[in-house]
């Protein structure tokens, strides 16, 4: 007999909403013959979940499915950027941190609070928390199919109040051994973590038409914060004078922290689709084209992470200028992150093959004029050149980004097997979240490499050469697997 609750071998859940319209849950009793109907999908249950779920439905999409991907997008958007912020944070307190030496070394004047770092001191606190970000992204990447994209946003954004109250508590005690600076500076990571997961979460919401906007954008916003924290964090600092202000930087995202945690649980939601065993993102791994990927966002998003960490303290260091790198260091980041979806944008058109080349070809000539910007010790040209840099670097991180569910969908076809279409779009999910992984050690290599060259050859130009040819490399390797005709990934 068939309770108030079942009908038609169908467990039939109360009422639930999405945007305030009341509609009902239905999932199927095991053994029963009948299907969940159409209008299931996009459906909010407990715990927001969604059970169900087919951006590439276009009736369903244009019904509701667009609406519920939007709010996602937006919030997670806003929780990446604060978390993008807190990763950077060291970026530009370390500027203040710096102390001033003469040719011989010698200390000639302090930092704010008493701290006296060293370029290379201040490259290695970049440098690490860089790296810790990096390594965080592979286990966020497992955290969305483990608990969900929308429950892993509210725990991963309640985490960046560890390394906001740490920066504000270790500035006022420059009496403590280098080593417990690095140590809390470590913890920044826990914002770079955010992205791998985000972008895994926001992957699963848009149609394969619309998926390198989507990540574009999702992106854009999270790398934009870099910028952000690097205009505002010299403004919070200033407020009661520099040395009186420094914990300021901290202080600042403890509230933003709190808010996109707030945000994400109240607006986000969980889909089920997402939520499986790790299983596709461990074979994820066993791609060529993960691997291939992995190195060419090293040099697209490795680049821009890298050279907006350092972009602030190359300017005070190479010429002597902290004035600039405090009022126009964040710069960089900023159009590195708006030029982001411009990538998506034209790969959806173009081809992201064919974008990430061109991307790559650019950045190699904007280094070759960096190079000439320091030789000739000119500002206006270092300057400019890095500006093309970042656009480059922008450009070419939404069109790898739009690559990666391109490839998988052609590896989907190739297996044409029933279920392999969700199969391969976790594995495209998974691949994004150990690409952006791989690529963010360039953010840990690239201020090492300038401490390296700035301490063995007393300039950064050795530094920029090696890039030029890492440029020159990847976009050699691109044309190869994924631009030349006759290639089997070609025009992905």
């Amino acid at each position: 007999m068939l309770s108030d609750n079942e009908v038609g071998g169908l467990d039939v859940v109360p009422p639930y909403t999405y945007f305030g319209k009341a509609t009902m849950t239905t999932t199927i009793t095991p053994g029963a013959s009948s299907t969940a109907p159409e209008s299931d999908l996009g459906v909010v249950g407990p715990g927001r979940w969604i059970e169900r779920w087919d951006a590439n439905d276009d009736h369903f999409w244009a019904d509701r499915g667009r609406a519920i991907a939007r709010r996602n997008l937006g919030f997670s958007i806003f929780a990446e950027h604060i978390g993008f912020s807190v990763w950077m944070l060291w970026s530009i307190v370390v500027v203040a941190m710096s102390g001033t030496f003469d040719a011989s070394g010698a200390l000639v004047a302090t930092g704010a609070n008493g701290w006296a770092l060293t370029a290379g001191q201040a490259l290695t606190v970049i440098g690490v928390a860089s790296g810790v970000g990096a390594v965080l992204r592979i286990p966020y990447t497992f955290a969305v199919p483990v608990f969900g994209g929308r429950n892993w946003t509210v725990v991963s954004a309640l985490l960046l109040l560890v390394p906001t109250l740490g920066l504000a508590w270790v500035v006022q005690h420059p009496e403590l051994p280098f080593w417990v600076l690095l140590l809390v500076a470590a913890t920044a990571g826990f914002g770079g973590g955010n992205f791998a997961s985000s972008m895994a979460n926001i992957t699963f919401f848009y149609p394969e038409k619309e998926k390198g906007w989507a990540l574009g954008l999702n992106a854009a916003g999270g790398n934009i914060g870099v910028a952000v924290a690097q205009k505002l964090v010299p403004l919070a600092i200033g407020l009661g004078g520099v040395a009186a202000g420094l914990s300021n930087a901290g202080f600042l995202y403890v509230p933003f922290a709190i808010a996109s945690a707030v945000l994400a649980y109240y607006f986000m939601d969980n889909l089920r689709e997402a939520k499986a065993d790790p299983g596709p993102t461990v074979r994820a791994t066993g791609h060529l084209h993960t691997w291939l990927m992995a190195l060419l966002y090293i040099g697209t998003f490795g680049s821009f992470i890298g050279y907006s960490a350092a972009f602030p303290t190359l300017l005070k260091v190479v010429f002597e200028r902290p004035d600039i790198a405090l009022a126009y260091g964040f710069l960089g980041a900023l159009v590195g992150s708006l030029s982001r979806p411009l990538g998506g944008r034209l790969s959806d058109r173009l081809g992201g093959s064919v974008v990430t080349f061109v991307a790559f070809v650019a950045m190699a000539v904007a280094g070759v004029v960096a190079v000439i910007g320091v030789q000739q010790k000119s500002l206006p040209i270092f300057f400019a050149s890095f500006m093309a840099l970042f656009v480059a670097t922008g450009v070419g991180n939404g069109s790898t980004y739009r690559m990666i569910p391109a490839i998988f969908t052609r590896l989907a076809a190739r297996d044409g097997s029933e279920g392999s279409a969700l199969e391969y779009r976790r594995r495209a999910a998974g691949a994004v979240g150990i690409i952006s992984a791989v690529g963010a050690f360039g953010g840990f290599v690239i201020p090492f490499v300038y401490k390296f060259a700035r301490e063995e050859y007393g300039s950064i130009v050795p530094a920029l050469q090696a890039y030029v040819l890492v440029f020159l490399a990847l976009a050699v390797l691109t044309w190869a697997v994924y631009v030349r005709r006759g290639a089997t990934m070609a025009k992905v």
